[in-house]
């Protein structure tokens, strides 16, 4: 399962409202990359496939294929601001090992 702080509901609610084609989510996935080893792909969603699990909080709803699954179950994902940038953070229990962006895990 995959938890949403308040901010990361705020944005994609707020992503979701401004989308230019109709969206019902977001998806979250694993792939190979990054300089850890796999990276975080996010993006909107207009429904979900066959093999998803479906995470709805406070009415937002986040797709997650069968194979990414396991790589993200009990992560949490939050959205900060910073000086110097702002983004989606990842906090997955499943990683040994972060790039220093935060983005990529291994």
């Amino acid at each position: 399962m995959i938890t949403l702080t308040e901010n990361a509901v705020a944005i994609m609610k707020a992503a979701l409202s401004r989308a230019a084609e109709p969206a019902e989510g977001f998806r979250i996935m694993v792939q190979a990359g990054g300089c850890a080893g796999f990276k975080y792909l996010m993006g909107l969603e207009s429904m979900p496939r066959e093999d998803d699990t479906v995470i709805e909080a406070d009415g937002v709803k986040v797709f997650v294929d069968a194979g990414s699954q396991p790589q993200v179950d009990g992560m949490i994902v939050d959205f900060v601001t910073g000086v110097e940038s702002s983004g989606f953070v990842f906090d997955n229990p499943n990683a040994r090992e972060k790039c220093a962006c935060g983005k990529s895990f291994g």
